[in-house]
């Protein structure tokens, strides 16, 4: 069982772009090696960890919208390291200023941490949210190279809004399909019925809303939080169609 477990990790040292040296730990150590692998280096690259972290940060901008970037602007005024310019890039993201958030992330990027994946990432985010596509792409584009399997389903999506925003419109659609067919989330769902609606594509939209729908009955009150800024953009899109149809 342990060198089962060790197997498992090491396929996803390979596939996530791990440090070898990892292998050597997890086989040398099958038991410890995979607890520390799993604690170290899995389970904070993971969707659960991610999704736990976006549902207690979400919670507290709810209670106070504003804290998050009043505290990491402070902190940054009298320390502007790294890491709490890291910190104020993705507060300002969270909070809709997504301009400033990119500012921030791409001066980053040219500084020792240049090739991490969350630094990366969040600028290829904040780079769509402010519809700079091109950018947002070489970004994504960088990231698959360099971290081929991080956060696979998220970059897809935000590949095929880059797609979706610079006019490909096959390339997007192919994206968005990829995406729900591999991924299948609400996320995936509602951005592809989002950009199907802007497009004018009503089937589309329906055959996506089915299942949007089934996973909105699923959700608990953490789940509703995560996803309605989404659910919002998505609802505003419908109401856009109904007026235009």
């Amino acid at each position: 069982m342990h060198i089962l477990i060790a197997l498992l990790c090491a396929v996803h040292v390979v596939r996530s772009g791990q440090q070898l040296y990892w292998l050597f730990i997890l086989f040398a150590f099958p038991l410890l090696g995979s607890v520390v692998y799993f604690f170290a280096i899995y389970l904070p690259n993971s969707r659960l960890d991610h999704g736990a972290r976006k549902a207690v940060a979400a919670a507290a901008r709810a209670m106070d919208p504003g804290r998050d970037v009043r505290e990491a602007r402070a902190v940054y005024d009298i320390s502007p390291s790294a890491q709490n310019q890291m910190r104020l890039a993705e507060a300002l993201l969270n909070a809709g200023e997504a301009q400033e958030a990119a500012s921030l992330y791409e001066a980053a990027l040219k500084g020792p941490f240049a090739n991490d994946p969350d630094l990366r990432f969040g600028a290829a985010r904040a780079c769509v949210e402010c519809q700079r596509y091109d950018a947002a792409l070489s970004h994504l584009q960088a990231l698959k190279a360099e971290r081929p399997g991080y956060r696979a389903d998220q970059v897809l999506l935000l590949i095929a809004r880059c797609q979706a925003g610079t006019g490909h419109a096959d390339e997007a659609r192919a994206s968005f399909e990829a995406a729900v067919q591999q991924h299948g989330g609400f996320e995936a769902h509602a951005e592809f019925a989002i950009w199907a609606l802007t497009r004018g594509d009503t089937a589309t939209a329906a055959r996506l809303q089915t299942e949007i729908d089934r996973q909105v009955q699923l959700w608990n009150p953490v789940s509703r939080q995560l996803n309605a800024p989404v659910m919002r953009r998505l609802k505003a899109a419908q109401e856009l169609a109904r007026k235009a149809s």
